[in-house]
């Protein structure tokens, strides 16, 4: 058998094109947030607020308690935005920076956990100031936020720009979270333990 070099070669069917994913896919990491923000709001109004859930050896109060651990998860979520400063290359940084951001992802979110726990079977959603209410939406607002941050980082073809946004609102959230609990009660209390 012989092979005409100049004969036509038959091609195969061209790939499909690749299909990018619409902005329907966002539409179940953001429900998901919505969901467990308004749940959580809906459980802190409609619970009778117990005046404790916690307390440890050594504290002073639950507003102590409080206010460090929240104080914790403040200075791990620094660390967070520097870390990952460092993974997108705003800030030069070892090459474990990406290790450091998940740690200390993982600390401070964990640290936060008995902090909402208490907020929220302890004092439930209350709204009595605009300090008291700024910090039970944005409260829910974080624990939202975040979550839709978990689902996100599983989503494959994320544009660059998003999980830094969301990222983003969750350090700012946090943020406000600690100057409307442990800065306001370290500066109405004192540096207490």
């Amino acid at each position: 058998m012989t092979v005409d070099p100049n004969a036509a070669t038959q091609s195969w069917p061209s790939p499909e094109p690749e299909r990018r994913p619409g902005p329907a896919r966002y539409l179940i990491p953001t429900l998901v947030a919505a969901a467990v923000a308004v749940a959580l709001g809906a459980y802190g109004k409609v619970h009778d607020p117990t005046g404790t859930a916690f307390n440890l050896a050594g504290f002073s109060s639950t507003g102590a308690v409080k206010s460090w651990l929240a104080t914790v998860a403040f200075f791990f979520a620094i660390v967070q935005l520097v870390s990952a400063l460092m993974v997108y290359g705003k800030l030069p940084g070892p090459s474990w920076s990406a290790t450091l951001h998940r740690w200390s992802g993982r600390v401070a979110f964990l640290v936060t956990v008995p902090v909402a726990v208490h907020c929220l079977y302890a004092l439930g959603f209350q709204s009595y100031e605009s300090r008291v209410l700024w910090h039970s939406l944005l409260g829910c607002f974080f624990f939202g936020v975040f979550s839709a941050k978990m689902l996100l980082l599983r989503s494959e073809r994320l544009p660059g720009w998003l999980l830094p946004i969301v990222g983003g609102l969750v350090f700012t959230a946090l943020t406000v979270l600690w100057l409307t609990s442990a800065l306001w009660f370290f500066r109405t209390f004192g540096v207490t333990t």
